[in-house]
This record gives C-alpha cells, structure tokens and sequence, in this order.
C-alpha cells in the first residue's frame, strides 16, 4: 500500500511534501503569485484559492473512488463530464489543459470564465443533482470569473495547487490538508483583512466543544457560521485521531452525510466555509445561504429535510450589528441587536436536552437598560440551565479586528437556571507576542465537573438573586398601585367636578394637576420596581476573589512624591529654556 501511494506522488508534476515546512512553503508560494496578480489581501486570494483547491481535492476523491468502485465491480458516476475535471483542463498532462496552452492567448480564460465556471454553477439545477453537485455548484457560486491578471500566473497557480493533494502531503509529519486551510483563514480573518467577523480563534472553538462534549448521533448546528469553524472542529473531535472514536460505517456515514448543518448570510464567505467542511471530510455539509435573522434565503437546496432543532449549537454570532423591522417583526423580544435576536434563535433552535455553546459580547450580559436584552435573559434562565459563564479576556479578538470584550456561555435547554458557575479569564493580557493559548483552559476543565470554586471562579445562585430582587421590588409596586388607585379617585371626582353646574374651574383645574402628578409618582415607583428586578438579569462576571491593589501611601508620602516630580518637571524645563536661547 505505501509503495503504491509513493508511486502516485511521484508520477506526473507532483512532488511529495515530506515536512510542513515544504507545505508552508508550497502555500506561501501560491499565495505569492496571487498577491501579485489581482489578489492583494487574504480577503481576495482565499476565496479564489479555495475553489481551486476544492476541484483539485475533488478529483484526486473521485479518481479513488472509482477506483475503489471497479475493484469491487460496482458502478461509479463522477460528479462531473470530460472536459471539466481538473484532471482534464488544470493538470499539466490533461487533454484540456494542453489544447488551450496551444491555443491563441486568451483561449485558456475564455474556457474557465465561460465554459467551466457557468457549467459548475448549474449542476445544482439538474433534476435528481445529488448533494456533491450541489454542494460544487454553491462553493463556485460566488465566481464570476478568474480573479488572477494573466494566463501564465494562472496556470502557475494551478500546478502548484497540483502538487498540494492528499497523496503528496505525508500525514505522519505534516499537517493534512485540512488544517492547511485552517491556516488560510487564519489570514483571511487577521486584522486588516476585514475577515474577523467571520473568524473564531481555534482555541476558543475547541475549548467550546470541549465542554460541550458532543456525540456521534447528535446533529451539531451553527446559525450564522462563518467560514465553518465550529463544524469542523466538531468533526475532528468527534472522528478523533486517525478516526479512532468511529466504531463502524454506520458512525462514519452520520458523521459526514447526517451531523453538521449552518447557516450563512455573506456570499463571499458560504462558499469558503463549505470548502472548508469538505476538506476536513464532510461529504455532505447541510449549510444554508442567506439570512438567519430574517429567513430571507438564497439558496436552502442543501439545507432540506434538516431538523427544525438540533441536539447541540455551538456558535459565534455576529455583534455590534443592527437588523432592521424586517428582521424583528419574527422574534417576541423586538431590538435592533443582532447578537440577542440570535440567542433567541438559538434557544428556539434546541431541542429539549439540547446543549449549546455560544460567545456573547459583554454588553448581553450587564445591559438592563433595554427592555429586549432583560426578556431575552428572562427566557434564557427561565427555559435553560445556564450553568457556567466564562470571562475572557478583552484581547482575544483583538487579532480578528475587535477588541470587545467577551463571555462564553454554556446551557442546557429545559429547565430554569438555578446557580450560575463562573470562571474568570479576564485578567490576562492577550497581545500580539502574547497570544492566548489553550493550556489557559486547563483549570477550568479541572474544575468543571464539580463547578468548584477557585481564585477564578465562584457560583451564584441565580434563583436566590431574582427572589431578592423580587421581594426588595415588592413595597415600590404597592406604593405604585397605591398612587394609581388615588389617581383613580381623584378621576371619578374630576368626573363630578365636569357634571357639576355651574362648574368650578378652579377645582377642575387642581383635580387635574393631582391626577398627572399621581400617575408621574406611580410610573417613577414602577419603574424603579422594574430597576431592580432587571438588575437581577445582569450577569456580567465580577470575581469576588480578585485580588485587588491599593495604594498603602499616607497622604503626606503622596504630596511628597508630587512635589518630587515638580521639581524634576521644573529642572528639565529649564534646562529646555536655556537650549532654546543658546540656539
């Protein structure tokens, strides 16, 4: 079998990439040529790097399985006909590709630009297409046409694409292709690049998964996925290493045709995270195109027959967004907010039991002030068990373009929240040459299945909080009623004063006045009812153990320290003085 394969990697132009060095080289390499060729952030050479890389991936799995299929005399239909396989136009020893580089300059785009492209795009509209061809059509769907300048860079690009395939890149000292990827996003959601908001760090993505510890059998859902992160770590830690959490065919079938559905509204970016699932191995990633919050779709043909709600979600939402009427008029609680329309959504999209994983900023949390973020926090703990609550520290998305600060919840739909687990990240610095890690994780882990309590983390009993509140909201409700049970009163004398005659202005007008400040005095007392039974619904993370330092200086050790920093203030101004007059 390994001289077979060394015999495939070595036939035609392919080279094999025996180290990760040689596959980060091969990489930057195509990345090069795309920088200088119409593709000069990782915004425009990702995408146009990512279908090459699928159809190349695509054929090197199709010509397996065919041959797999006449080894044991079954039928195999390939996705797509001769002269639109890569093995036919983009390999240097295709029929295809020959022909064109022959050809007059300009056949070789004209082909792909009017020919592939507008082919690939369609095979989703054939009747009977199977999912492979839809999932081709929708991952092409964003091209228009070739990005690249000229004829020679693109066919540069496509022999280097070439030679990054399953057979060539060794699994037993590089990464496979799939993480390769990964690390093309990376770029792609770098500061700078505009990409962030589609981009979760991988280490906060697998810790997610982690504590939610999802199964082979349950369906895995992200509603507004990005490029797919969560999905695919999911598959990994699911199929463990080298598959070894996979008991049989039947679990590898759930796993890559029945488990992971999405959903993603931009259009550059749902084409990328379907490639992304296909290459960690999804055959058949069930990722819906269009908009979450509003229903509005572009095209749900690999989203059919999906659940309705799904055993676990791991997300994170897109915040700091605003969604118009449209959007709202489908939720209970009406806001502009995209990230509490969203944790409607996916409270509504678990099942019961469900799990669910999601990064939330830290405005969700400690706002009372608006009526939707206090009655989406309602049903939360209502409807959930929100057990634990992490604060992270305000760097980690720093690198991605956004600075906020965020939390990770975890909750289990069907029945109230009782005591909150907190665990407290939030005190360290994350920067550029201090990048936060996953070891930063392991406390947490340690202490998660008993929710014990640490310098980072402590238990709040949530119920015991809304109860208080409750009981401290009690005597401005009773005066509120109090007020409007005058109010009422001095109504129905009002009503007397009218029908009196002759009538008494004077008396009208006063009843009037008594009436307005009455109801004023029952909506301050209702509201500051309202006040403190919302503040029960801040949940923001504030660590009672933390260590706090203060400045044991006496006040007369402090106006020393001033008045020694005067004095230097005052010499190096004066030396300043005497420069300026000798120049």
């Amino acid at each position: 079998m390994a001289n077979a394969r060394h015999e495939r990697t070595t036939n035609g132009n392919s080279r094999a990439l025996t180290g990760q060095s040689s596959v980060n080289a091969a990489v930057k390499s195509i990345c090069d040529v795309m920088r200088r060729s119409n593709c000069a952030g990782a915004m425009q050479y990702v995408p146009e790097l990512t279908w090459l890389l699928f159809l190349r991936i695509l054929d090197e799995r199709e010509t397996r399985e065919a041959e797999q299929a006449e080894a044991v005399g079954a039928e195999f239909n390939p996705s797509l006909d001769s002269p639109y396989r890569w093995q036919d136009w983009a390999a240097q020893d295709g029929a295809k590709r020959r022909e064109l580089q022959n050809s007059t300059l300009g056949a070789f785009f004209a082909f792909v630009n009017q020919e592939l492209l507008p082919y690939l795009k369609k095979l989703r509209d054939r009747p009977n297409a199977p999912p492979r061809q839809k999932v081709i059509s929708e991952i092409l769907s964003g091209v228009e046409r070739v990005r690249i300048d000229t004829e020679k860079n693109f066919c540069d690009v496509l022999d280097k694409v070439h030679e990054l395939s399953q057979d060539t890149v060794d699994p037993t000292h590089v990464f496979p292709l799939s993480q390769v990827y990964e690390g093309l996003l990376l770029k792609m959601g770098e500061k700078g690049n505009d990409g962030g908001q589609f981009f979760t760090p991988r280490e906060i993505i697998r810790a997610m998964i982690r504590a939610i510890d999802p199964q082979i059998g349950e369906t895995v859902y992200d509603p507004g996925c990005g490029t797919g992160g969560f999905l695919a770590q999911t598959f990994e830690y699911l199929a463990g290493p080298d598959n070894a959490n996979i008991q049989s065919p039947d679990d590898l079938e759930q796993l890559k045709r029945r488990t992971f559905y999405g959903r993603e509204k931009e259009n550059l970016i749902y084409p990328v995270a379907l490639a992304n699932l296909v290459l960690h191995g999804i055959d058949e990633p069930h990722l819906w195109h269009g908009n979450t919050l509003t229903g509005q779709e572009t095209y749900g043909g690999l989203f059919q027959d999906a659940p309705t709600q799904f055993n676990v979600i791991l997300t994170n939402p897109p915040f700091g967004g605003k969604e118009g009427k449209e959007a709202q008029t489908r939720f209970p609680f009406k806001t502009t907010a995209t990230q509490v329309l969203f944790l409607q959504t996916v409270i509504d999209s678990l099942t019961p039991g469900g799990r669910c994983g999601i990064v939330l900023d830290e405005g969700v949390l400690f706002r009372t002030n608006e009526i939707a973020f206090v009655q989406t926090k309602r049903k939360l703990l209502d409807d959930c068990d929100l057990y634990c609550i992490v604060s992270l520290p305000g760097g980690v998305f720093t690198a991605a373009g956004a600075g906020v600060k965020t939390n990770l919840l975890f909750f289990i739909k069907g029945q109230p929240s009782e005591r909150i687990w907190y665990y407290d990240l939030s005190d360290i610095k994350v920067g550029k040459r201090t990048p936060f890690t996953v070891d930063r994780f392991n406390e947490f882990f340690e202490l998660l299945p008993t929710r014990g309590d640490s310098e980072r983390s402590w238990t709040v009993n949530i119920t015991e909080r809304r109860q208080q509140a409750a009981r401290d909201a009690e005597p401005f409700k009773r005066q509120a009623k109090g007020k409007e049970q005058q109010a009422n009163q001095w109504k129905d004398r009002l009503a007397e004063l009218k029908r009196a005659k002759p009538q008494d202005a004077k008396a009208i007008d006063d009843a009037e006045e008594q009436i307005k400040a009455l109801l004023k005095e029952s909506r301050e007392l209702t509201a500051r009812a309202e006040s403190i039974e919302n503040a029960a619904f801040d949940l923001k993370a504030v660590n009672p153990n933390a260590k706090t330092v203060e400045d044991q200086r006496t006040p007369t050790e402090l106006l020393d320290l001033i008045e020694t920093k005067g004095r230097e203030v005052a010499d190096a101004l004066a030396e300043l003085r005497q420069m300026v007059n000798v120049l």
